[in-house]
């Protein structure tokens, strides 16, 4: 995995950021992006000359060709994107204000869907890898829950991908975890829930396959998670 280059979006904190890490450890370099550059910075300043940190919101359809010019401009190539960037919301048609489901919605979905948009062109060229966030969540209804019916998106949106995609040796995976106690959860509701760490094994599972090998689906629970 020398010199391939790994672009992740919401990579400032949780799994994000766990999967940054593993990937620099494995010998890749990684184009690190979300909203809080802060964050970004000091991540980047410490995985080294390995990283590039781009502030991007993927709501924003110029930030995003943005973000993968200058990851191109930086390291010559992409050979992985993962769409990771998004949040969560009340398990309630009545739990969150019309104005939070839209930035939810727009971030979990449409922002998906530019990312993909944005970087399936380099990610021809390399003939690599295509990833999204799912959840377990995005394999079942969840009641009164609209993250859900995001995730069920990105679900459909990633095997819309896998067909388009097929035969130009892109590879495509959804990555779906369950409970992990990141900042995701304002209280972790399982005593032992997954770390981001255990998730960022699971996306280095998939980008390790032999390129004819397209693991499409990676599906990550606690032992303790009933859902």
């Amino acid at each position: 995995m020398e010199n391939r280059v790994l672009l992740i979006t919401g990579a400032s904190s949780g799994i994000g950021e766990a999967t940054a890490r593993a990937a620099v450890a494995a010998g890749w370099s990684v184009v690190v992006s979300a909203r809080s550059e802060d964050k970004l910075e000091r991540l980047a300043a410490e995985l080294g000359d390995r990283a590039l940190a781009v502030r991007c919101d993927v709501t924003e359809w110029d930030e995003q060709v943005a973000l993968v010019d200058r990851a191109v401009a930086h390291f010559g190539r992409i050979d992985a994107a993962w769409a990771n960037a998004g949040f969560g919301g009340e398990r309630s048609f009545f739990g969150d204000s019309p104005e939070r489901w839209k930035s939810m919605v727009l971030t979990n979905v449409y922002g998906a869907a530019l990312t993909f948009r944005a970087t399936i062109p380099a990610l021809k060229a390399s003939h690599g890898h295509l990833l999204i966030t799912g959840s377990i969540a995005g394999r079942r209804a969840i009641a009164g829950s609209l993250y859900s019916a995001t995730k069920h998106a990105a679900h459909a949106m990633a095997e819309s991908a896998r067909q388009e995609l097929n035969g130009t040796g892109v590879r495509v995976t959804v990555i779906a975890p369950g409970v992990v106690d990141t900042p995701f959860f304002a209280n972790v509701p399982i005593a032992q829930p997954l770390h981001a760490d255990d998730i960022a094994r699971g996306v280095m599972f998939a980008l390790s396959q032999p390129p004819h090998v397209d693991v499409n689906e990676v599906v990550i629970r606690p032992v303790a998670q009933e859902l």
